[in-house]
This record gives structure tokens, sequence and C-alpha cells, in this order.
């Protein structure tokens, strides 16, 4: 059995076990989730000094860019989470919600709350002028993400939920929203 397996397997597991182990991995989990963000920026701006990597934008034009990418990206996380609570889960894959959520942001990209969280990270590149978290960290996060997703989660969600995940598959792509017209009946 291979590693991906493995993990697919434990994360079915727990997101179908006991509220029990899930109410208490929950914060474990968003404990984790929070360190590792925290730990990226900081490795980013420890690479910007070992590369000797000086600012792209001055001061106050790093700030509004930075802005204009951060608060649409924080908004859109935290629609996201609603749209999960409303619903009686997490974003953790560890606990969530009973079914597939469909609607809001969800009915234009499977996976809104990473798009949110990539704005953010670009957003922090930019506030805080630093060349490694807006064009090596922020990059390299969303190919990582895009590949735990496409291995990991997604299995996990076929998994679960069979074939009815695998038509939202279908209707709905993983990042970029389409805009589709509607058929004329």
């Amino acid at each position: 059995m291979s590693l991906t397996t493995k993990w697919i397997n434990a994360i079915f597991s727990i997101a179908t076990g006991s509220k029990k182990t899930r109410d208490v991995l929950t914060p474990i989990g968003v404990l984790f989730f929070l360190s590792a963000c925290t730990g990226l920026i900081l490795i980013s701006l420890y690479l910007d000094t070992v590369f000797g990597f000086t600012g792209f934008i001055n001061f106050p034009l790093s700030l509004i860019a930075g802005l204009l990418f951060l608060i649409p990206g924080a908004a859109l996380a935290l629609m996201c989470v609603a749209f999960f609570a409303k619903s009686g889960g997490t974003p953790l894959p560890i606990n969530p919600p009973p079914e597939i959520i469909k609607n809001g942001p969800y009915s234009f990209s499977r996976n809104p709350m990473v798009t949110g969280l990539l704005l953010q990270f670009f957003g922090f590149g930019l506030i805080m002028d630093s060349v490694s978290l807006t064009f090596i960290t922020s990059p390299l996060l969303t190919l990582l993400m895009a590949a735990e997703l496409k291995f990991i989660e997604e299995p996990e969600l076929i998994k679960r939920f069979g074939h009815g995940y695998r038509e939202y598959m279908k209707e709905v792509p993983m990042f970029v929203p389409v805009i589709r017209r509607k058929k004329k009946s």
C-alpha cells in the first residue's frame, strides 16, 4: 500500500469516525495549519536575507498592491469557512461537513478556500516587499496544494461521496472559475 493510499485511508477513517475524535483533532489541525503558514512566511523573509533579495515595490505602493490581494483573499476564505460551519463541518479534511458543499463560492470552484489562501500569501508578499514570498513561496505553495488536492484530498472525497463527487468534479473546475452561458431551452 502506497503512502498516498495510507494518507487517504487515514483521513477517511478520521472524517467518517467518531465526532469526539474529530473535535479533539480539529484544534490541533488548525494550530498546525497556522504554524505552517507562519513558518512559510518566516522562511521566505529569511531567504530574502540569505540571497540578498531587496524589495521590489516601495511603500506605500507595496501596501496598496498587497491589500488588493489580501482583502479579497481573506474575504473569500472567511466566506468558505462560513459555508463549512453552516453545513456542520470545518475546512479541515479531518472534520468535514457531512455533504458536498456546492453552493456559494463552491459553485464556481471546488477549492475557493485555497484560492483565498494563495491570494493572501501573495498579498502578504507584496505588503512585506518580499521577493521570496511573492515569487518563490507563493507559487511553490500553489503547486504543492494543487498536488495535495489532486492526489490526496480529492481521492478521499471520491471515496467518501462516490459518484456525487465525481459529478461535481466534472461540473466545477478545481481552481479557476469558468463562467458558462445557460443553455436556451
